[in-house]
């Protein structure tokens, strides 16, 4: 995987918001990631980090808001340009969501062959270059999705996600059912990988030593809102009773459970 010079593409989130039916789950989102650094975004389940993603990702249409990336409004742009635009965002998905009929080298390369930016015959020494990259052998690139470990899996997935080389990557919960060692071999490998392309990254997750070691900022999602920003390496030692109780997993304290009606 080649070196490339720092993104310009940073993302700003103004007065963003998303209902479905009579729930808010965006309610007035508003966040500042610079380029080429790392944000990741706290919060429990139903606070809106993975609408918020998708957001910005283009799959769910705000109904009020500005998303800015790269100091141009995204939601204003003709789909010609947004099209472009998004060529430049890369995604590792929660599940992997790896094409099961297709080997791996081809899950790897599958935008690059889609666009057709490169040959089938280049794309096998593309995958074992940027598979390299992730601590995979080259011959990974024959199996199917289903002949991997969950482990390798998200390897194959966060592969894929870097193989254009994008400038901003979205990481939708990246260590979720990992146990902790292959969790903080992913965040290695991800931390490597942003780093070496000098892209901005954006991480959703729950998991507080998975947010320490991937972020340089982080900010807490709750019913909709942004309630902090701050270095990610405070987390659970911030100041805020809802930052501090969430990062410490403490029953008592602001954030109650809602029920379900």
């Amino acid at each position: 995987m080649s070196s490339q010079r720092p993104t310009t593409l940073g993302v700003k989130l103004i007065g963003l918001r998303k209902a479905f039916g009579p729930k808010q789950v965006l309610d007035g989102v508003n966040l500042d990631i610079p380029p080429n650094s790392s944000m990741v975004v706290l919060g429990g389940s139903g606070s809106g980090k993975s609408v918020m993603l998708k957001c910005i990702l283009g799959l769910i249409q705000p109904d009020e808001g500005v998303i800015e990336i790269g100091g141009q409004d995204v939601l204003k742009m003709s789909a010609r340009d947004r099209t472009a635009l998004m060529n430049r965002i890369g995604m590792l998905f929660q599940n992997g969501a790896l094409f099961d009929s297709l080997p791996v080298w081809e899950n790897v390369c599958f935008k690059l062959l889609a666009q057709k930016r490169i040959t089938r015959r280049a794309a096998r020494d593309k995958a074992a270059e940027v598979l390299a990259q992730v601590g995979l052998a080259a011959s990974v690139g024959d199996l199917s999705p289903a002949e991997l470990s969950g482990g390798m899996q998200k390897r194959v997935a966060l592969a894929r996600a870097v193989a254009a080389e994008p400038e901003i990557i979205l990481f939708d919960e990246p260590t979720t059912g990992l146990d902790p060692i292959m969790g903080a071999v992913i965040d290695g490998l991800i931390a490597d990988c942003v780093h070496r392309l000098g892209a901005t990254a954006i991480s959703i997750t729950h998991d507080m030593a998975s947010a320490r070691r991937i972020g340089q900022q982080a900010a807490m999602l709750y019913r909709g809102q942004v309630v902090w920003t701050g270095p990610a390496a405070q987390l659970g030692d911030t100041g805020n009773a809802m930052v501090d109780q969430f990062a410490r997993g403490e029953r008592e304290g602001p954030i109650t459970m809602e029920l379900r009606r």
